[in-house]
């Protein structure tokens, strides 16, 4: 008896697999490819937000706050908050918001341009960045375990097939 190959089998056993086996119960020939994709990924979105990143938890972080104080870590550099939008991929609304509340907490500086008084600037305080400094070492570790069921063959197929679809869908949809 040919059970399928060892992917086609993990496929076959996912919850997506259900969803697809009863839209097709439903709908018999309906090409169901891209949800088998896209479904696969949001799902995989959503189980790695449920686990809401156990380091950055301890921390009294969301994922979005550590986004934007790695932002301005990793650029080395003030930015505004349309630029933190940009690197965040957030809405401005939500990048004032999560300032405001990182200013509350002293992780970040908001001040004035000194050229243009009606543009603010963001940078890190000493304490945001040692607290950056001291998470992503162990946040990484922590998505490192969440990733070990892949071997480093599967690792780089997988960073290769969602770079070449992330590198797709910026481009067709980014100006949307």
């Amino acid at each position: 008896m040919n059970t399928g190959t060892a992917a086609q089998r993990r496929r076959d056993g996912d919850t997506v697999a259900g969803v697809i086996r009863q839209w097709q119960s439903v709908h018999p020939g309906l090409d169901t490819g891209p949800m088998e994709i896209i479904g696969r990924v949001n799902r995989c979105a959503a189980l790695l937000q449920q686990a809401e990143d156990a380091p950055l938890r301890r921390a009294g972080l969301s994922r979005a706050e550590f986004d934007l104080l790695g932002a301005l870590r990793r650029t080395g550099d003030e930015l505004t908050p349309g630029e933190l939008a940009r690197e965040t991929f957030s809405s401005g609304a939500a990048v004032t918001k999560r300032v405001k509340q990182l200013q509350e907490r002293e992780l970040v500086e908001r001040r004035a341009d000194t050229r243009d008084r009606r543009v603010a600037r963001v940078r890190l305080t000493d304490a945001g960045r040692a607290l950056v400094d001291g998470i992503l070492p162990e946040q990484l570790a922590y998505e490192r375990a969440v990733l070990a069921g892949l071997d480093e063959d599967g690792h780089e197929e997988l960073t290769g097939l969602l770079s070449g679809l992330l590198l797709q869908l910026e481009g067709r949809l980014g100006g949307l």
